[in-house]
């Protein structure tokens, strides 16, 4: 018996273990392929004209892609379509009958809606791969002609793009977490070495600068997980029912709400949705510094109103808009009336629906004021007390602390679930459930 339990316990750790392999072998992959250049481009002669913009647009999406924009590899343009795409179908769905006639066909609507997600997948990337190739051609890096480099830019990093959300996908199904949240999240911890090495060059300049940054970052690190381990309890009872000839009494419980439902989705989405038109004008407006799309696009770098205002306003309002999503006050409260459950002081039914969704709503007030607080206190930083914060800023660090403790969440629960198998496939339990 105790060889079979043993067996069957090293086999659950097993797959376990194939999982976490596949996820490093796919994350490699990612960091391979970030190193690919694109043919036809000098590469020191691009790593020279990408210093002077480091710290702008093109500094956020070099960080959101692990450094491939910088070397202009095939993951120059990173996941930043498919997410863009999911924002616009997730939008439409909200607004268009036939699309949310599809969200309600189950299965078969969620696969169709993926598809029109594709799709915006490849137009977005088609004209990103174009801003990006106009840009390089304007930093005159190009070795090769024009119309040959236009193809096989536009090729490599179309295909970059659709090979990381393939990646993201088969993570997510064999692999543990969410892909895409892992593959953003990898982009982002390959360049805390060298974000190491220069607080290092930093600390020998000035210390106290660096100790205060480093102090700063610990600081931050313990608020998001202060708050994303906030909860709040909302009690349940339970009836007493009776089941045959006995009767069951009734429980106390409660449902815990998380203080920030949306997670790490709002500053992402923020981020692709700012990100995408202001890189378009910048490379598209670099050669008239006297015309609109050039001011446009100075308006909407780091650090200026304009920007701070849409970053915390987006913030803000993904933050509502997925937890709409993902939460529905209606069908929680039939799902507890069903059960025969109840919470104290509030009648089942619609005033239980009510009750819950001013709940929720409370809740994602303080979350988007706790996630956009973490995200603009670098951006006040590097600009009133030009702190440089520029390789780990305040949506980078959220990321990164957030799909971590996601990640070691998801593991713990996956052991948990294979241990209490494992459990009810001991022969003495099968006894005892027979009886």
């Amino acid at each position: 018996m105790a060889n079979q339990q043993s067996s069957s316990g090293l086999s659950k750790f097993g797959d376990l273990k194939k999982r976490l392999m596949f996820l490093l072998g796919a994350l490699f992959v990612f960091r391979i392929g970030a190193h690919i250049p694109v043919p036809g481009v000098d590469a020191v002669a691009l790593a020279k004209s990408y210093e002077g913009a480091a710290n702008g647009i093109l500094g956020i999406l070099n960080t959101f892609s692990g450094g491939s924009l910088e070397r202009f590899s095939i993951f120059a343009i990173g996941i930043m379509p498919y997410i863009s795409a999911s924002i616009i179908v997730q939008l439409a769905s909200e607004i268009l009958p036939s699309l949310k006639a599809l969200k309600k066909e189950g299965e078969a609507g969620r696969k169709i809606i993926t598809k029109y997600t594709r799709y915006g997948t490849v137009l977005l990337a088609i004209l990103q791969s174009f801003g990006a190739a106009a840009f390089v051609l304007q930093q005159g890096v190009v070795v090769a002609s024009q119309f040959e480099f236009y193809i096989s830019t536009v090729v490599c990093l179309v295909t970059g793009t659709m090979f990381l959300m393939w990646l993201g996908e088969q993570i997510t199904e064999r692999g543990i977490g969410n892909g895409i949240s892992l593959i953003i999240t990898a982009g982002i911890a390959s360049g805390i070495p060298s974000g190491i090495s220069r607080l290092f060059s930093l600390a020998n300049e000035n210390m106290l600068m660096a100790v205060s940054i480093v102090i700063g970052v610990l600081l931050m690190i313990y608020a998001v997980v202060f708050f994303e381990s906030a909860q709040r309890k909302v009690p349940v009872h339970y009836a007493k029912r009776q089941f045959g000839n006995g009767v069951i009494r009734g429980q106390n419980t409660h449902m815990p709400f998380k203080l920030n439902m949306a997670g790490v989705i709002p500053p992402i989405f923020a981020s692709s949705i700012i990100l995408f038109p202001s890189t378009l004008l910048s490379w598209f407006g670099s050669n008239n510094t006297d015309g609109w799309l050039y001011k446009v696009a100075t308006m909407l770098q780091h650090g200026q109103s304009l920007y701070v205002v849409l970053f915390a306003v987006t913030i803000i309002f993904f933050c509502y808009f997925y937890t709409a999503l993902v939460f529905s006050p209606k069908e929680m409260a039939e799902n507890l009336k069903k059960s025969g459950a109840f919470i104290p002081g509030i009648r089942p039914g619609e005033q239980t629906s009510r009750y819950l969704e001013k709940v929720v709503l409370r809740l994602t007030l303080f979350g988007a004021l706790y996630i956009t607080t973490i995200c603009l206190i670098p951006e006040f930083l590097t600009t009133v007390l030009h702190v440089p914060f520029t390789n780990l800023g305040g949506t980078s660090l959220l990321i990164l602390v957030v799909v971590t403790m996601d990640f070691s969440t998801q593991i713990n629960s996956y052991r948990m679930t294979h241990q209490y198998e494992s459990l009810m496939q001991r022969p003495d339990m099968k006894s005892l459930s027979r009886k």
